[in-house]
């Protein structure tokens, strides 16, 4: 992840920020997008959520984090990865002879998008 600058952090979180309390109908719209069916008892929960959360990033946009270094993770990262060794693997023609329908030295499977039988 690229490490951006904090002006322009705050210029990006500033473009999220909504300057008037989330009503009802937003919420109502955001989940109706998501096409999600909420009932009233979880429209007024997610707005009071949603507002509370709003009113967290105000408060966090209202630090002077100027001499605070942006970082992209809180601990740092070791590669944990084992390095690439070649060692004996299965016979093609055994697998393939036990898969249920093989072709050209490959595993057959069923289309699933855009083509008919």
């Amino acid at each position: 992840m690229a490490r951006i600058g904090h002006a322009r952090a705050s210029a990006l979180v500033a473009l999220f920020l909504v300057p008037e309390p989330i009503s009802r109908e937003t919420v109502q719209k955001v989940a109706r997008l998501a096409r999600l069916d909420l009932n009233d008892a979880e429209v007024e929960r997610m707005t009071q959520q949603l507002a509370g959360m709003l009113e967290h990033f105000r408060d966090v946009d209202a630090l002077d984090l100027s001499n605070v270094e942006p970082l992209t993770q809180p601990i740092p990262l070791s590669n944990v990865l084992r390095d690439d060794v070649v060692a004996p693997s299965l016979n093609r023609d055994e697998v393939l002879g036990s898969a249920p329908a093989a072709q050209d030295g490959r595993f057959r499977v069923p289309p699933i998008v855009g083509f008919e039988e």
